[in-house]
């Protein structure tokens, strides 16, 4: 993923297997829940595990990385449950 401009804003990510990086949580039914999550463009992660990402339509993907790497993955949410990386970021364009 090209990044012409960088990030313009980041927040710090707490694992969790229901709440999303806004505040919100994920529901597939639209009647539940019609607006989406807001998802980040990337992950920074500081310290070295598994990052388990929730993608805008709920599936995850669980990636192994290295200390100091970025994920370039949309996503609206790191579970808690099969992480082990640590200290994380979610990037915004």
């Amino acid at each position: 993923m090209a990044q012409p401009n960088g990030y313009s804003r980041s927040a710090a990510i707490t694992k969790s297997d229901t709440v999303n990086y806004d505040g919100s949580t994920f529901s597939a039914n639209a009647a539940t829940q019609p607006t989406k999550a807001i998802p980040a463009d990337a992950v920074w992660v500081g310290g070295a595990g598994i990052v388990v990402l929730v993608a805008e339509d709920g599936t995850t993907s669980a990636i192994t990385a290295v200390a100091g790497s970025l994920i370039p993955v949309r996503s609206i949410r790191v579970n808690s449950t099969t992480t082990t990386a640590t200290v994380m970021t979610a990037l915004y364009q």
